[in-house]
């Protein structure tokens, strides 16, 4: 278990705040609430952030989505439980959390131009940006899970 580094948002509240407000702006963007906790989830899952993991584990849990769906949500491509704008927007964002290892290529960017408007694609790409931020903070001043996941 590690010891907290940082509470980055008590010594730096200036610097959080544009994080917060990208975070209001995509709260009210037109993208289905389940889908944006499954992108937040996929990315922590890449990026090994517990902290995340267990926040959007429970909004997604509070938004209604189905266990099994969170369950398999690491191995999406081998398993018919998600839409196609689902797995366009898992695929999305794989391929920008791992952005040095593939370039984005056309054949993930593709099937958005399929699934989403062009709006929804920068509101897409703005909130993997977002939480791929969020999870370098809260791993990197290790910040320590809710008391209540203990």
């Amino acid at each position: 278990m590690s010891i907290e580094r940082i509470d980055f948002a008590k010594v730096a509240p200036a610097a959080m705040q544009p994080f917060y407000s990208v975070e209001k702006y995509l709260g009210q963007c037109p993208l289905e609430p389940n889908l944006v906790e499954l992108v937040k989830l996929r990315a922590s899952q890449i990026n090994g952030c517990g902290y995340c993991l267990d926040m959007h584990t429970k909004a997604a849990r509070q938004n209604g989505e189905n266990e099994q769906r969170l369950d398999v949500l690491n191995g999406w491509r081998e398993v018919n439980l998600y839409s196609s704008r689902e797995r366009a927007a898992l695929a999305w964002t794989e391929s920008l959390t791992l952005l040095s290892n593939n370039n984005v290529p056309d054949e993930v960017y593709e099937p958005l131009e399929k699934n989403f408007s062009e709006t929804e694609i920068v509101d897409l790409t703005v909130l993997i940006a977002q939480i791929n931020s969020w999870n370098r903070l809260a791993i990197a001043l290790r910040k320590p899970l809710p008391v209540d996941a203990t």
